[in-house]
Order: C-alpha cells, then structure tokens, then sequence
C-alpha cells in the first residue's frame, strides 16, 4: 500500500487542467433521464442522487482515475483487517468493526476486538433491558424514567444527534420508555437547566469519558453528584460509566456499572459503540440500537463496491475533492428537509472538520494543497428563511447536501391549500435543487432578482427515518470523510487541534501561563 500526497499522484495534473476551462451546463444537461440515471443505493433504504452536481463523463473518468492511484478501496480493506491506519497516535481504526465484520478478525494483544464489541453490545443491551423493565431502579426504589448523557464533543454530539432524529420515530413506533437528555457544556447553567428539567430520583446518568479525565465532563460529573447527594440520593445507583478498561472510570464502584471501548475508537466515530448505545437503548429499547448498527452495517459493505458509480460514499467523497480542490468552492452546506435532523449538521461538523481540517500530511510534512471543508447547515425550510440569501446570490458557491424524506416519522399531518405540510416541505426541497442548480436571470439592469444558478447539489432521501437509515446516513458520511482523508493523505483520526487550548487553560487555572497577553486576558474575565 502507497500513502502518497494528492498532487504527487499523476491524476493531480489532469484533475487541474481540466478544470481551468471546466463548465457545466445545467439548462442543457440537468434533464428529467439524468434525474432517473444519476443514483446509487446507500443502505438502509437510502439512495444518493448526484444528478445536481457538476460532473460529466470526463470529471468521472478520472475521479475513477483517482481511486485507482490512491487504492482507496485498498485502504479500506486494510483498515477493515486492523492496519495502524491512525498514525499520529500509532493506532487501529476500528469503529466500523463495532457493526458487525467486514475484514479478517482482528486480534490485538490475543483479544479478539470484534468480540469484544459484541459482549459490550449485549452487555448495554442487558442493562437496558433492566432498566426498561423497572428490574433495576433508583436509590428510593423509584423506576428510572429519564436518562442524561454527560459528555463533550464526539461524547455528545453524535448520541445527541441520533437520539434526537429517532425520538419521534420512537414514539409513534411505540418504543419510546426514557426520555433522555444531554450535558456538555462546562457552563454549569447547562448542567443546571437539565437538572431542574427532571426528577432526580427518576434520573439515571450515562459518563462518557474514555480517558476518564476530560476536563468538562468530570466538572459536569461533579455538579451532578453535589446534586444528588444534596436530595438524599446515593450516586452510586444513579451513574454509569462508558470509558475505557485502563480510565479512573473503570471496574469503580462509585458507579452503577460500566461499559467499555477501546483507543480504536475515535471520539467522534463513537456513536456506534456504547457512547451512543447506552442512551439510545434506555430511552428506545435494544433492538432500536441493533437496528441502527444493522444500517450502518450495511453502509458499510456498500463502501467496498470498486466501481465508483455504485459506491455512494466513494462518489461522495471523490465529488468533494473535485470541488474542494479544483474548483476551489471552501465550503459545504448540509441541508436536512427533516426536523428529526437538527442537529446532525453540527455532528457532522465534528466529523468532517475535525478529521480532516490538516495542514500536514499522516507523516506530519506540511501539505501544498487545501484539504478539508469548513462544514455548515440547518434543517429547511427553517434554513431558506436564514442564509439562503447567500447560498443564491452570494460571491461564494457553496456546494449542498440536501437530506429528505417521503414520509414523515410520526404520521401527523394537516391539509392546508390542497395539500399536507409534508408535501409542502418535499416540494421546497425539489424545488431549492432546480432554483440552485438552473437559477434565473432577471430582466433589465436590476440584478437583485438575477438568480446566476450553478451551484451544485447532492440528495439522500429515502421513504421514512428510522434506526437503519439513521444508521446508513451515519456511515455513508463517516465513510466518505475516510475515502476523503485518504486521497488528501491526512491522519482522519487524530485531533492535535485541539489540545493546545486544553494546554493553556490548564495552565491558566494553574495560574502559571507564562504569557503576559494570556493572563491580561484572564483578568478582564475575572479569573
């Protein structure tokens, strides 16, 4: 296997000279057969539609081009086997193991690692079948009735996320039993807001720390328990732990149980492990979380497919280096026609931004090309009446990723004007593609009305958002931010951008910084 950086690869050039006249045509080639043509299965009963992008026979020719010069397939399949893919840290990249396996067993110290992600599967399922069942209950005997997750960054967003876009989905299936809510901000009014929202003693507590000494979170930790012990309660049958077997957190019998991953387990892909399953499985039962990780699963072995035109996440990804880096749009927008969605764009942020926001390549030699995306949205409509202006008639082309459903997840609708609020919404979005991608030109000297179209979209949409589409979408991006990492040669999977800041307020707290400018700053805010 070759790691190489992108514009050594021969590919590089031609992708380059094609673009310095590239143009694309969206009167004359976005028509209703390129619409029917231009999809690729997904999983999970998802589909993505490139037919809005700016792509022709050329530009695919080499993107295929491109896989085969940067064995993306080839990488994948080595890290499927357990090749030390994250090499900043000297580690495994396993969180696609965590759904079920794709490559050869991968044994790490005679632990079999798959294994060992099943028995934590069955293990949180166990628990939070207790649970569910008031089997196991309160320090006053009380059956738990909500579940809160303290954590920060891919310890919450990405829980946060998927439990949102099921909620609704849960309850109209009948499978919704806790309700859940989610503290990671170290500013104790987000503690505070939660806590005042729920009954203690009613309440159950998911840690999700993998070191064991995140900063925030054992603030967080330590609000919570001041909190319960101050009502008379025992916290030690009030909180869990999800951390790894070596963390402070673990075998402690200062919590209720524990539930373990592993190093091979990136923060912001660790949504599929029991960061995400422990309160997804409290709140909609275990077979809502097996059903997700069975999406995902799927995603994933799509993911193999060599040919490019059937691999979604491949496509994806390789659409996005082309616009990224030849025609140099800095930008992408990530637009979900679906409420259940809300925050899955700021998951997402993490996910793309954090893996691949790197100016050195896996080696840690500086890169002469740009690499990651700054990432961005909000669901529509809500998003047309913000900043659609400049998605439209701005200076920037900001490339879209539409997200949709047929089908709503509850099934409650009201006629108004003909039709249901569900229509009305998926006809916004079709119609957000076309004005995207064909504009309209004004007439007369007025431009404020001109509409210069050419700005390029993608669509994944499927019938309903359930756990196995929800699983599906989750890899399909995790998947396209790896193929993506691989072509621009960066470590995906480590964060050094953001330990300089834990450094200096470490050191501010400490009260040694060294720095006149940084302590001048501490004292305007009262430290």
């Amino acid at each position: 296997m070759t790691y190489l950086d992108f514009d050594k690869t021969a590919v590089y050039g031609k992708l380059a000279a094609l673009a310095e006249n590239y143009s694309f045509n969206y009167a004359k080639n976005l028509d209703a057969e390129r619409v029917r043509k231009c999809l690729v299965p997904q999983g999970g009963g998802l589909n993505y539609s490139w037919a809005a992008k700016s792509l022709d026979d050329r530009v695919i020719a080499l993107l295929r081009e491109l896989a085969a010069e940067q064995e993306l397939i080839g990488k994948y399949k080595a890290l499927l086997d357990g090749a030390i893919i994250n090499t900043g840290e000297n580690r495994r990249v396993l969180h696609q193991l965590l759904r079920g396996q794709l490559g050869k067993a991968v044994i790490d110290g005679g632990k079999d690692l798959g294994l060992f992600y099943r028995e934590q599967t069955d293990r949180v399922a166990a628990f939070a079948g207790a649970v569910r069942a008031g089997t196991l209950r309160g320090a006053t005997g009380k059956r738990f009735s909500a579940a809160v997750q303290i954590g920060i960054g891919g310890s919450d967003l990405g829980p946060r996320a998927l439990y949102l876009a099921l909620e609704n989905w849960a309850r109209a299936e009948g499978r919704a039993q806790l309700r859940a809510a989610f503290i990671s901000n170290v500013d104790p009014d987000d503690a505070s807001a939660v806590l005042a929202r729920l009954p203690l003693e009613e309440t159950l507590f998911v840690l999700v720390s993998k070191s064991g000494t995140t900063q925030e979170t054992l603030a967080n930790e330590l609000f919570v328990k001041e909190k319960l012990r101050a009502a008379g309660l025992d916290p030690a049958k009030h909180v869990v732990a999800v951390t790894s077997e070596t963390s402070p957190l673990a075998h402690n019998p200062a919590y209720l149980d524990s539930f373990y991953i592993d190093d091979f387990i990136g923060g912001r892909y660790s949504a599929s492990s029991a960061v995400g399953g422990v309160i997804l499985s409290l709140a909609f039962g275990p077979e809502t979380f097996r059903e997700f990780l069975a999406g995902a699963h799927e995603a994933d072995a799509l993911a193999l497919n060599p040919e490019l035109l059937e691999n979604a996440a491949l496509l994806d990804a390789l659409i996005g280096v082309w616009e990224r880096n030849f025609l140099r749009y800095p930008y992408t927008a990530i637009l979900p026609y679906s409420q259940a969605l809300s925050r899955f764009p700021a998951h997402l942020q993490q996910l793309d931004m954090e893996s691949n926001g790197k100016r050195v390549n896996r080696d840690g030699a500086p890169l002469g090309y740009v690499t990651g995306p700054v990432v961005f949205g909000e669901p529509g409509t809500n998003g047309q009446h913000s900043f659609y202006q400049l998605l439209h008639q701005g200076t920037d082309i900001v490339p879209l990723q539409f997200l949709g459903f047929t089908e709503s997840q509850a099934g409650d609708d009201v006629q108004v004007e003909g039709s249901s609020s569900q229509t009305k919404l998926l006809a916004n979005l079709a119609a957000q593609i076309a004005a995207f991608a064909r504009g309209q030109r004004a007439e007369g000297p007025n431009l404020n009305r001109d509409f210069p179209g050419g700005r390029p979209s993608s669509l994944i949409y499927g019938r309903r958002l359930g756990p196995a589409a929800l699983g599906a979408l989750l890899a399909h991006f995790e998947n396209k931010v790896m193929f993506q990492g691989f072509v621009w040669n960066v470590n995906s999977f480590d964060q050094e951008g953001v330990q300089l800041g834990k450094i200096l307020t470490k050191r501010v707290l400490q009260g040694v910084s060294g720095d006149a400018a940084l302590d001048a700053y501490a004292a305007l805010l009262g430290i």
